[in-house]
């Protein structure tokens, strides 16, 4: 799995003009999924995402977590994020994993991140073509993927 986060103070999903996820300050989590990917990587993945210390203390210092913040999360499913780009212009998504499989796991990502936060997380719509908007803070803009953990 692979994740794109940024730090916003502002994030919505429209599908067909109609707003079908938004948050205020939080993250915005792009999440790309691959064939082999397991539950292993979604724990690991959710205890990194919501455990990354990117927002400001008291002293400006980047040292509070979005629980500590008690932020909000918007996750939104991005298969893009695995194109090989090696070959030629157009990119390939033989990495990425078929709808079904990606469903799945793109599911239990969301309610594992429900579970830890103790409260729902806004969504897009799996397979949809959608527009999302964002106020970026910092900017901040964080890459993990869970089979490179460095």
């Amino acid at each position: 799995m692979k994740v794109v986060i940024q730090r916003v103070n502002k994030a919505s999903v429209h599908v067909d003009g109609k707003v079908v996820g938004a948050i205020d300050k939080g993250l915005l989590v792009l999440l790309g999924i691959t064939h082999d990917d397991t539950e292993e990587d979604i724990a690991w993945l959710v205890k990194k995402t919501l455990g990354l210390r990117i927002f400001s203390d008291a002293d400006d210092v980047m040292n509070l977590s979005l629980q500590d913040i008690d932020g909000e999360l918007l996750v939104v499913s991005q298969f893009t994020l695995h194109a090989l780009t090696k070959k030629g212009n157009r990119p390939s998504y033989i990495e990425a994993a078929k709808p079904d499989t990606a469903l799945s796991l793109y599911e239990r990502f969301v309610m594992q991140c429900e579970a830890v936060l103790g409260r729902a997380v806004a969504t897009g719509i799996f397979g949809a073509m959608m527009e999302v908007q964002l106020i970026n803070d910092g900017p901040v803009t964080i890459l993990m993927d869970s089979k490179n953990k460095r």
